[in-house]
C-alpha cells in the first residue's frame, strides 16, 4: 500500500499531470463563471426559468451550447474536467489521514471527482448535440426515490444535513484561508498574493452558502414529503430571486461565484505541486 501511494505521489508531481490538473481548474472556473452569468440573467429577469435545472451547472453548459462557438468550448471544458477527475481521485488516494480535517478534505476531493465527472459527461453530451440531464434533475430523482421508501425521510434529512455541513466546511475552508496551504506565491508580488487570497475568501464563502442553501431545501423536501423541493442550485437561485430583495441577493451571489471562478483561474497558476 505504501509503495502504491508513492507511485501515486510521483504521478501527481509529474509535469504533464500538473499541467492537466491546472487545465481542470481552469475548466471548473469557467463553469462557475457561466453560473455567475446565469445568476445575473435571473436577477435581471431575462432568463427563461421554466423547468428544472436551467440555472444549475449543467444548465449553464446548456446555455453555452446554444452559441455557435459553444461546441468547441464544451469539448475543452470536458477535457479539462476529465483531467480534474483524475487529479481529485489522486488527491483523495494520497492525502494525509491523520486528523478529522484530513479526512474531510479527502471526502471533499472524492465528492469533487464525482461532480467533475458528471459535468464532463454532460459537457460531452451537449457538445454532441444530445440533451443532458441536469445535476438538479439527478438529485430530484434520487430524493424522490428515497422518499417513496419507509425509511426514506430520515435518510433524506441526513443527506440534507450532510450538504449543509459540506457548505459550511467549504465556506470555512475559504474564509480561514486554508487554501493558502496549497499555493506557492514565490516570484509573485505581495499585492498579487493579497488579491488571490481575497478572491478565494469571497469565492469559497459564496460557494459554501449556495451549497448550504441547497442542503436546506433537501431537508425541507424531506420534512414536507415534497421531493420536488429538493432540487439544489437551480431552485435555490430561483427561490432567492423570489425574495423581496432577490435581485440584489442574486447579484451578490453572482459576484461571489465570479470571484470564485477568477480565484480558480489564478489557483491554476499558483497551485503548489505536491
Amino acid at each position: 500500500m505504501r509503495k502504491s501511494n508513492q507511485v501515486h505521489r510521483e504521478v501527481a508531481r509529474s509535469a504533464p499531470f500538473q499541467m492537466a490538473a491546472r487545465a481542470g481548474l481552469v475548466a471548473y472556473g469557467l463553469v462557475h463563471l457561466l453560473v455567475a452569468w446565469v445568476c445575473v440573467q435571473l436577477a435581471l429577469g431575462d432568463f427563461d426559468g421554466d423547468g428544472v435545472g436551467k440555472a444549475d451547472k449543467t444548465g449553464a453548459l446548456q446555455n453555452l451550447a446554444e452559441h455557435r462557438e459553444g461546441e468547441l468550448v464544451l469539448w475543452l471544458i470536458a477535457g479539462g474536467l476529465g483531467f480534474a477527475v483524475l487529479w481529485q481521485l489522486l488527491e483523495a488516494a494520497t492525502g494525509a489521514r491523520n486528523s478529522r480535517r484530513d479526512k474531510l478534505l479527502r471526502a471533499m476531493n472524492f465528492g469533487e471527482a464525482v461532480l467533475f465527472g458528471y459535468l464532463a459527461y454532460s459537457a460531452v453530451k451537449l457538445a454532441k448535440g444530445v440533451p443532458a440531464s441536469s445535476t438538479d434533475q439527478a438529485q430530484l430523482a434520487l430524493v424522490g426515490n428515497l422518499l417513496s421508501r419507509e425509511w426514506g425521510k430520515p435518510a433524506v434529512v441526513g443527506i440534507g444535513l450532510a450538504i449543509v455541513v459540506a457548505g459550511f466546511f467549504v465556506a470555512h475552508h475559504g474564509w480561514s484561508k486554508r487554501f493558502r496551504e496549497e499555493q506557492d506565491f514565490r516570484g509573485a508580488g505581495r499585492s498579487t498574493e493579497r488579491v488571490v487570497i481575497r478572491l478565494g475568501q469571497v469565492g469559497y464563502a459564496a460557494l459554501g452558502a449556495v451549497y448550504a442553501g441547497g442542503g436546506v431545501l433537501v431537508i425541507v423536501a424531506a420534512v414536507q414529503s415534497q421531493p420536488h423541493k429538493a432540487t439544489g442550485l437551480d431552485v435555490a437561485l430561483k427561490t432567492l430571486a423570489a425574495q423581496p430583495y432577490g435581485t440584489v441577493l442574486l447579484l451578490v451571489v453572482a459576484v461571489g461565484l465570479a470571484a470564485f471562478a477568477i480565484f480558480t483561474f489564478l489557483d491554476a497558476k499558483f497551485r503548489k505541486a505536491h
